[in-house]
């Protein structure tokens, strides 16, 4: 007598074949447990943005009073790179801004994309997050994750002015323009001392370089968000030129209470999706 073996084509294999098929149908369309969402505390740090300064406008509030506002573009902002306390000691988000076409990257940061599995991106920058605001790798960024009326404080490196004297960069009165001056109008004046110390102080404001420095503008409100667009209209004047990057972050001197107004708090945590 032949061993016949436990197909569907037997009796015993038509009979677990049901209930063991149903078994992975289950197994496979179930789906894993979600993970919790994060919620917004007033100890969390979400990231900041990178965007490119457009130009300055006007508008005008309910009141009918003028404001300057500066206009800020988001362009292809995704996450690119994460730091862990695990692997790097501290928590951080890579955030990379505006596609960069290859021939114009050098090779070892091609690769160090390609490993991340991102595409390439013009500006890089590296913003501290709490654990909490942690973000994989790839997702995507936009206008909306800040609201209309919080406050940011803005980053970006000041117009270069080049080799400046001091009445322009310190704002010296200069010498008496009167009689008894010869040539040195605008001339700083005396910098040592006598016989004791002998040499100048450290910090001297004097002639030199000026501008090119990053620079910081604290507390601005952001008045306009434009999704569609990814446009940022911000209240007052913003460090640098035109087309120039700049960094964007929730404002770090007021309290998470006072920095978002009251219709949109919690912010968008970690980010508007």
């Amino acid at each position: 007598m032949s061993l016949k073996l436990l197909t569907s084509t037997s009796l015993f294999g038509r009979t677990l074949a049901g209930p063991v098929a149903q078994w992975a149908r289950t197994a496979a369309t179930a789906a894993p447990a979600a993970a919790p969402e994060a919620t917004f505390t007033p100890q969390s740090v979400r990231t900041g943005l990178v965007a490119r300064k457009k130009g300055m406008t006007s508008m005008w509030d309910e009141t009918g009073v003028r404001m300057p506002i500066t206009v800020l573009q988001l362009e292809n902002v995704i996450v690119t790179d994460v730091r862990t306390v695990e692997k790097h000691g501290y928590n951080a988000l890579q955030i990379g801004s505006t596609l960069k076409t290859e021939k114009n990257v050098s090779k070892p940061l091609i690769e160090h994309f390609k490993k991340l599995g991102v595409g390439l991106r013009q500006k890089l920058v590296e913003f501290r997050v709490t654990e909490d605001a942690l973000l994989p790798i790839g997702t995507p960024l936009n206008a909306s994750h800040f609201v209309p009326g919080q406050f940011v404080d803005i980053s970006a490196p000041s117009i270069g002015k080049g080799f400046a004297g001091v009445m322009k960069r310190w704002n010296f009165a200069g010498l008496p323009a009167s009689h008894g001056v010869s040539l040195t109008h605008r001339s700083a004046g005396s910098t040592g001392q006598r016989k004791w110390p002998s040499r100048v102080f450290k910090g001297k404001k004097m002639a030199g370089r000026m501008g090119g420095k990053s620079v910081t503008m604290q507390n601005l409100k952001v008045v306009k968000v434009d999704p569609a667009e990814n446009l940022l209209y911000v209240k007052g004047s913003v460090p640098g030129f035109d087309d120039q990057f700049v960094k964007i972050k929730d404002a770090v001197k007021l309290k998470a209470e006072k920095r978002y107004p009251k219709e949109a708090y919690p912010p968008p945590f970690p980010t508007a999706l």
